[in-house]
């Protein structure tokens, strides 16, 4: 997306300020997700060895920022995406079980991002994941984790404005399930981004399902690793997928804001055929690959929740730079500096 500059833009709070929000948000969102989905927090890796199929590539063409270990003959490590395969392995190590999981935060570094408003080298989110057993692999199981989710998003932007009464609530009360075919059947002719864009102006929010396979039309909504998330598998509305993303309307860029990226893992058989489909059954020897092919980890849901982005826009910021330290093109820095953006 084009860097946006809102006219009229006032900041809700000093930077002084803005510190001790982001704190007071954090915290209470972390309370809140983890006694709605029965998570603990963890440890996690900054970096993890390369080879072993754990880091997460995203959408299969983002290199990862790595280096070598001189202490272990040179072998090559590389800083994580995200920690969707990483947290499944924990499931099994700890022996976690079913309607249980873990959180922790997750830091990583992608250099391939375009930044502006949303977008940094940064990336700072919850990672989450929890034991579902095979028969809660169903679209009713995904949206009913959605709905929990949302709840906690209510109670902190509540909380935001109890503690700031100028910063007032945007959320609607619900959240809109829509698969991404309805939204090519309902918008034709538009790109994913403007459906997506629609769809959030006029619900507000929205977790919109099925990110990764091909639609009606030829083309996946979005971009998905096949050896995640399952967006392969038919689910009970008719289509096709078991993940989703949620999306927000901020009012202040005129713009859909996605909060978060998560859904139902992939089991042996869906893991296989998305492999084909992506033309990667070579990642099958992969040792993450070959423990779930083998039944060694168990069936799980999770995602990631943006930690700077739910700053930015339960605090109502223009620019994630106004919630997160990173580095910034200097024109950028100029151009927000004078429409009033100050930036860490």
């Amino acid at each position: 997306m084009a860097l946006i500059l809102p006219t009229h833009y006032r900041q809700r709070l000093l930077p002084e300020t803005t510190e001790v929000a982001i704190k007071m948000v954090k915290d209470s969102f972390q309370r809140q997700l983890s006694k709605a989905l029965n998570l603990r927090r963890v440890t996690a890796p900054l970096f993890v060895l390369s080879g072993t199929g754990i880091n997460d590539n995203l959408n299969g063409v983002e290199t990862p920022v790595n280096f070598t270990i001189d202490c272990m003959g040179g072998a090559r490590a590389e800083v994580v995406h995200s920690l969707a395969k990483w947290k499944r392995v924990k499931l099994g190590a700890y022996g976690i079980a079913p309607d249980y999981g873990l959180y922790t935060d997750m830091n990583a570094i992608r250099t391939s991002e375009e930044l502006d408003n949303l977008h940094s080298l940064y990336v700072d989110q919850w990672d989450w994941e929890k034991v579902i057993l095979p028969e809660q692999r169903s679209l009713d199981t995904l949206v009913a984790t959605v709905r929990k989710i949302y709840a906690a998003l209510l109670e902190t932007e509540q909380l935001v404005y109890e503690s700031f009464q100028h910063i007032t609530p945007r959320l609607p009360k619900e959240i809109t399930v829509i698969h991404s075919e309805q939204l090519l059947r309902d918008y034709p002719g538009m790109t994913a981004r403007e459906r997506e864009t629609e769809a959030a102006r006029k619900h507000g929010a929205v977790f919109i399902v099925g990110i990764g396979g091909k639609l009606s039309n030829g083309e996946p909504h979005d971009g998905r690793s096949p050896d995640y998330d399952d967006w392969s598998t038919p689910n009970s509305d008719g289509f096709m997928g078991l993940n989703g993303d949620i999306i927000v309307w901020d009012s202040i860029l005129e713009y859909p804001v996605e909060l978060s990226s998560m859904g139902i893992r992939v089991d042996a058989e869906s893991l296989l055929r998305q492999l084909e489909i992506a033309g990667e059954l070579g990642r099958t020897q992969l040792p993450f690959h070959k423990s779930l092919l083998e039944g060694k980890l168990p069936q799980s849901m999770g995602g990631g929740i943006g930690q700077s982005r739910l700053c930015m826009f339960l605090l109502q910021k223009a620019h994630i730079g106004e919630v997160q330290a990173s580095i910034w093109p200097q024109d950028q820095v100029e151009k927000c500096r004078a429409a009033g953006i100050t930036l860490m």
